[in-house]
């Protein structure tokens, strides 16, 4: 008779209560890194991203040397959120239904695609405003589908006790990527745009080979159909769940109100008076910070007061705006905004890694389209938020009573969701399936 009921492995996914545990075992990184599943889509996920910024700076300088117009400029952006906002709920129906690796496999195809087609029109001369539109939206179904995928693929491939790890390695190769990714295609300019379409393709290509070569366990869902209940149901779900709902809640209002994105320009050009050099440090420090405090994470994760941290980490975000919004020196606002990444980086961790746990597989694509929407809905009206009262209170008004509503925000959430503000370890979730 076989062994049914085995002392489960309280690192395999789907294991009982691990804050239950009288001794969990603990991974170190070198762990993470035997995990040769995960490690394949760390690095397809490095070069994709890599690709898709070198394809967004390339996409970007071809419709302004084509048309000359900022507007048409902004329509690049807002033709590929359109699609991804409106196609968002389905795509996390398809992914809960299907194999997640191969819809990944096909997103990151599909974009080596877009790459081909534009190289093609660039050396044939049959680039033109309307193709860089229509591909435009392409892109932006496409990453609908890429990262409600990308996203439930994680929790999949290492043991949840790793998870927090997996997430913080996974953050950092991301942000090496986007600092590493704008500034090769840019070094790549030179040699012309084609190869820059060339470079994109060739990435693409090669992330979607690593995809395809995933191999975990994957069972086959009961299909259901599409319906107005499957597709709310990760908004329902979020709904029900109030950690999960603290914690989306918490980085949709952070990123709302304290973003300055929209406004370094000015701060650039008219209160730091550094320039368009100046510019492109005070853009890369967020992610400098960002990618130092991932990778720190990935040695020594945050294992003890995992709510408690994360509210904390969105307070020292806002503090943080506050500082830059009335800095007049470059190096002071250098550093509050590279700090500002680092807390930044301490909230994604956590947060991902808590919502990927308390979320049972069947479900975790749904979500995660719905946390894309949170996340791609604050980025756009945080940047439109910032303009707003920028006209209303000038440039350092703005930042600065962002800076404050985060930290009120924040300190918010401690009364409106207590079960988060109190939650001691990421893994005392359930990794349901």
């Amino acid at each position: 008779m076989p062994a049914a009921d085995p002392a489960p492995d309280p690192g395999a996914a789907g294991a009982p209560l691990a804050g239950a545990l009288a001794d969990p075992p603990r991974y170190s990184f070198s762990d993470l890194t035997r995990e040769r599943a995960f490690m394949r889509l760390w690095g397809a996920r490095m070069l994709g991203t890599a690709a898709q910024q070198m394809l967004m700076v390339a996409v970007g300088w071809h419709m302004y040397d084509i048309t000359g117009s900022a507007w048409d400029l902004g329509l690049v952006g807002l033709f590929q959120f359109v699609p991804a906002l409106l196609l968002a709920l389905y795509a996390g129906h398809v992914v809960d239904q299907h194999h997640r690796g191969r819809i990944l496999a096909m997103c990151l195809a599909a974009q080596g695609g877009v790459a081909a087609v534009l190289l093609g029109a660039h050396l044939g001369g049959h680039d033109s405003r309307a193709l860089l539109l229509g591909l435009s939206l392409v892109l932006g179904a496409v990453r609908a589908f890429q990262m409600p995928a990308q996203q439930s693929l994680t929790p999949l491939l290492v043991p949840p006790l790793m998870l927090p790890r997996a997430m913080a390695f996974s953050s950092a190769g991301q942000q090496a990527s986007i600092i590493g990714g704008p500034a090769l295609g840019g070094l790549l300019f030179v040699a012309g745009m084609g190869v820059v379409y060339g470079a994109s393709l060739l990435l693409f290509a090669a992330a979607c080979v690593l995809v395809a070569r995933l191999r975990y366990a994957h069972n086959a869902p009961q299909r259901e159909p599409v319906t107005a209940a499957t597709l709310l149901a990760g908004v329902r779900f979020i709904w029900q769940r109030k950690p999960v709902l603290g914690a989306v809640s918490l980085d949709l209002f952070a990123v709302l109100l304290g973003g300055a994105v929209a406004l370094l320009p000015i701060y650039a050009k008219e209160i730091l008076h550094t320039g368009p050099w100046g510019l492109g440090l005070l853009r890369s420090a967020p992610a400098v910070g960002a990618l130092a405090m991932s990778i720190t994470l990935t040695r020594t994760p945050v294992e003890r007061h995992v709510g408690r941290t994360l509210l904390l980490a969105v307070g020292a975000f806002g503090l943080c705006m506050v500082v830059f919004g009335l800095s007049t020196s470059f190096i002071v606002s250098l550093v509050a905004l590279a700090v500002s990444g680092a807390a930044d980086m301490v909230n994604v961790v956590i947060r991902q890694t808590l919502v990927q746990l308390e979320t049972p597989d069947a479900m975790r694509g749904r979500v995660s389209a719905v946390n894309s929407i949170f996340i791609g809905a604050s980025n756009q009206l945080g940047e439109f938020e910032s303009g707003a009262t920028a006209a209303l209170l000038g440039p350092v008004g703005s930042v600065v009573a962002g800076g404050v509503g985060t930290v009120l925000v924040a300190l918010a959430w401690f009364r409106l969701f207590p079960g988060l503000a109190q939650r001691d370890r990421i893994e005392t979730s359930v990794a349901i399936k």
